[in-house]
């Protein structure tokens, strides 16, 4: 193996975690020539507005609506906005793995759907944890579906979670027969969601959780390091002996587990749940994490990057609900804020080159 394809399957960690251990040699492998002090300080500003800078528009939003928006400040204002994006950020933070490991899952939506109303039927007939475990279980038989097709049939990741999408769609429309599910009879399911804890709700606190343990998988282990080595280069990181096919496999198996657990979370909170109801879940997870300044390419990312484009995207919803704005407002400025974000990408990508 050449020393170039060793030094390009050790992935940009942003942790600072060390490289990945592809060998002794790439271990000691002395830093690319090609790319000359002077020409790290040129990329600085430009890596810090691609990949950082979403701080910036996020303090900036914040302090805003603070200014025009008392109620905006209000703790339990806050606390709802935690609440209402906690399904939202826990999918995107899953599917941040994916994005970095260069695959594209447009299936969530579907899986979040089927999820919330297995979930809610089983808690009818088997009660809430029977419910909860199969909605569970779908979505990592989903999540490892889009993996194999993914990796085995290579075929494109947009394309095969797209068509699963439809499928796991027609499935969960046939067994409710179209008909919204509902659980009113069954106050238990709700406290998965709604029982609170010093202020916030169990739907918040699922969220963080799930959050903090994909950061650290992402940031401080040998399968996140696996994860960009894979998006940023994965021939070099196959001749590196990463198992290339197994780790989008794993990153595309947890995409579909916290979409069902975004599903349930929500079926559990209004105790309903119909088989449309993930309809643009995958938009706006996707603009999430694109915001968020994760490489719509692969191989760069992070999920506080990820958790902070989601805040963003949040802060500004809330901000025209408080204000009394039309919501189309709203949709034409996310696309705006979506295009921005892949553009500033682009923009960082061919800068770099």
């Amino acid at each position: 193996m050449t020393e170039d394809a060793q030094r390009t399957a050790v992935p940009p960690q942003e942790s600072g975690a060390a490289g990945l251990a592809a060998g002794p040699e790439s271990a000691g492998a002395p830093p690319s020539t090609s790319i000359t002090g002077a020409a790290r300080g040129r990329r600085a500003p430009l890596e810090w507005v691609a990949h950082g800078g979403i701080l910036i528009p996020l303090v900036v939003t914040f302090v805003v609506l603070a200014a025009i928006s008392p109620t905006f400040l209000h703790f339990t204002n806050l606390l709802n906005i935690l609440d209402q994006q906690s399904a939202i950020m826990t999918v995107a933070a899953a599917g941040t793995l994916v994005l970095i490991c260069g695959g594209l899952d447009l299936s969530v939506g579907a899986t979040y759907a089927l999820a919330g109303v297995t979930a809610a039927q089983l808690t009818q007939t088997a009660g809430p944890a029977v419910g909860i475990a199969a909605g569970l279980l779908l979505g990592l038989l989903v999540g490892l579906a889009n993996g194999v097709i993914v990796t085995r049939f290579k075929i494109n990741s947009l394309i095969a979670t797209l068509a699963m999408s439809y499928v796991i769609t027609g499935v969960a429309t046939i067994s409710t027969k179209g008909n919204l599910i509902v659980a009113f009879d069954h106050p238990e399911f709700q406290k998965f969601a709604a029982t609170r804890i010093f202020g916030f709700t169990s739907a918040s606190l699922i969220m963080i959780l799930s959050v903090i343990v994909l950061a650290i998988v992402l940031g401080l282990t040998t399968f996140g390091r696996y994860v960009y080595a894979t998006g940023g280069n994965s021939e070099a990181a196959r001749l590196a002996g990463v198992r290339v096919n197994g780790t989008r496999i794993a990153a595309f198996a947890i995409s579909g587990v916290a979409a069902s657990l975004g599903g349930i979370i929500d079926a559990s909170r209004t105790l309903s749940m119909q088989a449309s109801s993930g309809g643009f879940l995958a938009f706006t997870v996707l603009a999430g994490i694109v915001v968020g300044g994760t490489s719509i390419l692969g191989g760069e990312g992070a999920v506080w990057r990820t958790v902070a484009g989601c805040l963003f995207i949040a802060m500004v919803g809330n901000g025209f609900n408080l204000e009394g704005l039309d919501p189309f407002y709203q949709q034409i400025t996310l696309g705006l804020i979506l295009l921005a974000a892949v553009g500033i990408d682009a923009w960082s990508r061919g800068r770099q080159r």
